[in-house]
């Protein structure tokens, strides 16, 4: 199979000012600033020729795992993995979104109509079929997405007696790792044996929620399964951060629950928050990002920031100037 990689051909974020007229500044500015940071960061990938998945000589670092998780469902943890792995492609990252939920929600919402032939994320489970096999492109020319299927559902009861059955995500994508600087995992809305793949494969782990009290007793459950996971399966997960979605800050409960957040968590909450907007709603119907289906939309920026904020920390970390991304 062959895979594109995002070389310096005009990317899709050139096509969207030049189609949208959008703003200078709301993508490019970003994209622009990012890669200033990655041309002098020991994440930065040289330019490559178009190549086959199976000759890819290897980049000289391991991506990052992402898993976007929270067991409480209608947080918005798709729409945060769709559009924060949109963001970083549109940032000229090479990304990969996994999706592990076997409603399919993030493969539907990147244009992929549901096709129980395709390989996907069961078969991966299961040993069926390899990373490589499973790869499909997307709008975005340096995003990929790894499809899922409603028989998904049927990993958690065949991989029962499978032996390293917690590790089986984190096996098949082993081959992955050093192609892609982010992979996301869209994690299902329980904590099951799908979610427990997905933190054991994940680097961190990045938590959506609502400002709400419902919201801050399910995170208390997700801490507790992400320390036993720590403890017994994967010892270096991190808390990524917390970023409040679908947020109204005019009211005094959101105002309340970002302070307990901050209280709590301290510089682990995103300084980026996503409010609630129509068009984040409308893009998946459309099987879009919302960055491709409206690029000026609060959303879109928004998750547009989210992405510069967490590159801007791993690039700190790696040693990079955090000042070349800052507004």
């Amino acid at each position: 199979m062959n895979v594109p990689t995002g070389t310096l051909v005009p990317t899709s974020i050139a096509v969207l000012q030049r189609e949208q007229n959008v703003p200078a500044g709301t993508l490019n500015q970003f994209c622009t600033r990012i890669q200033l940071v990655h041309s002098t960061s020991a994440l930065h990938s040289k330019s490559e020729s178009h190549y086959a998945a199976e000759t890819l000589a290897p980049r000289q670092f391991m991506g990052r795992v992402i898993a976007v998780a929270n067991q409480k469902g209608g947080v918005g943890k798709t729409t945060t993995a769709i559009n924060l792995a949109a963001s970083f492609a549109a940032a000229e990252v090479n990304t990969l979104l996994i999706d592990c939920d076997p409603q399919s929600n993030a493969s539907s919402g990147l244009g992929l109509v549901k096709d129980p032939e395709r390989i996907s994320t069961y078969h991966l489970l299961l040993g069926a079929a390899g990373a490589e096999e499973a790869l499909a492109t997307t709008e975005l020319e340096q995003l990929w997405l790894l499809p899922a299927h409603k028989n998904l559902i049927g990993a958690n009861i065949e991989l029962v007696e499978v032996d390293r059955r917690e590790y089986r995500l984190r096996d098949a994508i082993a081959p992955l790792r050093d192609r892609f600087q982010y992979i996301v995992l869209d994690c299902p809305p329980a904590l099951d044996l799908l979610t427990l793949n997905a933190l054991v494969a994940a680097d961190s782990v990045l938590i959506p929620m609502q400002a709400e009290y419902f919201a801050l007793e399910g995170i208390s459950e997700l801490l507790d399964t992400v320390e036993r996971i720590r403890v017994a399966l994967n010892p270096g997960l991190e808390i990524e951060g917390v970023v409040l979605t679908m947020l109204d800050e005019r009211t005094n409960l959101a105002q309340q629950v970002m302070a307990e957040l901050r209280n709590f968590f301290g510089d682990k909450v995103c300084s980026t928050t996503i409010p609630r907007n129509i068009r984040l709603a409308e893009a998946p119907s459309h099987g879009k990002a919302a960055l491709v289906y409206d690029p000026r939309s609060k959303g879109a920026e928004s998750y547009i920031r989210l992405a510069k904020e967490i590159i801007g920390k791993h690039m700190a970390a790696a040693g990079a100037v955090p000042s070349a991304i800052s507004a």
